[in-house]
């Protein structure tokens, strides 16, 4: 009989492993444009306000 490994996990690893790569990336791009998103949302909460 023909031996084949369970791969019922390796799924879920991989979307795992994808998620947390896109989180440290979303992380390290907050980081470095974290005062000029700020600034946008103050810009945008200015606006409103005014109205």
């Amino acid at each position: 009989m023909l031996y084949l490994p369970r791969e019922d996990g390796q799924g879920l690893v991989e979307y795992a492993l994808i998620l947390v790569l896109i989180s440290i990336t979303v992380i390290v791009i907050m980081g470095l444009l974290g005062d000029e998103i700020g600034a946008v949302f103050n810009d945008v909460q200015s606006t409103l306000s005014a109205r």
